[in-house]
């Protein structure tokens, strides 16, 4: 029952490829924002590198799921250790749900034992507009040249249950694993799940 009523109050909402303005295998575009501590980050500071962008809103219960589940920190530690630049993009306006000072979702972060590259913060949504983040958590992942070779949801089990981690497919770790191998991106799309990004 809670489970339901979790999944009611954080109204699940199913991406598509039509409602995004960027596009797989076209450049991704140059997204600026500053991170919480005041530092500005543009995607081309990190040409010639991975980058996994990650929408997250610590008080959706399906970005609950990966972080209860350690999944996504898992990731982070994994591919920032191979060298992948990720960034936690939080596009809640001021008042709406998961929007946090600087310093509290500095707090978050360690209190999760997160370790994205780091945090930006998108308040008044232009970026997240920009690539059409629908969901938390909604993912992309770039390569070295900038162009997008994903955008979609991290999983092929779109619940608020942690257990299904374990037998999900991750998407963003198959797409990682494949390009970095030089291999073709067998799954360039998929329809994000969670909570929508609270422009």
């Amino acid at each position: 029952m809670l489970k339901k009523l979790l999944i009611l109050s954080c109204m699940l909402v199913m991406s598509t490829l039509a409602s995004a303005e960027q596009i797989t295998g076209q450049p991704a575009g140059d997204l600026k924002l500053r991170d919480t501590r005041g530092r500005e980050h543009a995607l081309s500071d990190y040409r010639g590198k991975f980058v996994v962008l990650e929408w997250v809103n610590h008080d959706c219960p399906f970005v609950r799921k990966h972080y209860d589940s350690g999944n996504m920190q898992a990731l982070q530690k994994e591919y920032r250790a191979k060298d992948v630049i990720w960034l936690s993009i939080n596009s809640s306006a001021v008042n709406k749900q998961g929007n946090y000072p600087p310093d509290k979702a500095d707090e978050l972060t360690k209190e999760k034992g997160a370790s994205p590259t780091a945090v930006l913060l998108d308040p008044d949504g232009t970026v997240g507009k920009m690539y059409g983040a629908q969901t938390t958590p909604h993912m992309y992942v770039i390569d070295p040249e900038g162009v997008l070779l994903y955008q979609g949801a991290i999983d092929d089990k779109p619940s608020v249950d942690p257990a299904d981690v374990q037998t999900a497919k991750n998407y963003v770790r198959a797409v990682l694993d494949e390009a970095m191998a030089g291999k073709p991106v067998s799954v360039s799309t998929t329809k994000s799940y969670g909570c929508s990004v609270k422009y």
